[in-house]
């Protein structure tokens, strides 16, 4: 398994593409709110990363996907597909999944919103998922299993009764978009790929209400809960540095 550590030249243009990936995110808390439709999301998305940013988004058209961003809504666990028809509305939680392409290198981050007021439950899930990115990422730095990562994600989404996504998972990142290595949201610990100062991968835990099981749309992007329960994620890409970890994609409204 080849995996690609970074020069300084190339985390810088990482930090870089991250900033502006964090940055897309940070411009829509003012927009999602009831009757935004997910095309909407896509169009402000898309205009914000080519007019302003110059940049290009990573998502449109790679492997065939039509929209600039994903967007999934409630039940959608991964790569929902934008569109006039999906009218957003009080209660909906949504995840934004936004990749910047800046001088070739990648930036890869989503983000979870409650739409208005939320409905029971919805918080809690979306908190926790958090919680779990949260404690990947606190593992971060050389010498750390992938493992080892994946086990704190599954401990703590389980011991809130909730199930890990295993169909899907994250990723190592850089001048590709998806390259070695894989990174699971469940695991044990001591096994798996060593970190090394220089790697940069993404974690994104998906994390069900109800159980792990996945079903893939006839569009052949959108994926749901097979049981139609509420799923969330959140996502950021990570830099092993020397005797840590850096969020190269984090928000202004983080603690890191």
């Amino acid at each position: 398994m080849q995996v690609s550590i970074k020069t300084p030249e190339e985390i810088e243009k990482m930090r870089v593409a991250g900033r502006l990936a964090a940055e897309v995110l940070e411009l829509l808390d003012e927009h999602i709110k009831p009757g935004i439709t997910t095309e909407d999301i896509n169009r402000i998305c898309h205009d914000h990363i080519v007019n302003v940013q110059k940049a290009i988004p990573a998502p449109l058209n790679y492997k065939g996907f039509p929209k600039s961003v994903c967007t999934s809504v409630n039940h959608v666990i991964c790569h929902g597909i934008p569109t006039e028809k999906k009218v957003l509305k009080e209660g909906d939680i949504i995840n934004v999944d936004v990749t910047v392409i800046k001088d070739e290198y990648h930036g890869d981050t989503s983000k979870m919103w409650i739409v208005g007021k939320p409905k029971p439950g919805s918080e809690r899930l979306i908190n926790i998922t958090q919680e779990c990115l949260y404690k990947g990422i606190e593992l971060v730095k050389p010498g750390t299993r992938l493992g080892d990562i994946g086990h704190a994600i599954q401990q703590h989404a389980e011991k809130h009764r909730y199930s890990v996504v295993r169909d899907y998972c994250g990723h190592g990142i850089g001048k590709v978009f998806h390259e070695e290595p894989q990174v699971m949201h469940y695991g044990k610990p001591g096994t798996g790929m060593e970190l090394q100062e220089g790697m940069t991968f993404t974690i994104e835990p998906m994390i069900n209400q109800g159980k792990y099981q996945t079903k893939l749309l006839p569009d052949g992007w959108t994926v749901v809960t097979k049981d139609h329960k509420l799923s969330a994620q959140w996502e950021h890409t990570i830099l092993c540095t020397a005797d840590g970890y850096e969020v190269l994609t984090k928000r202004s409204e983080e603690p890191f």
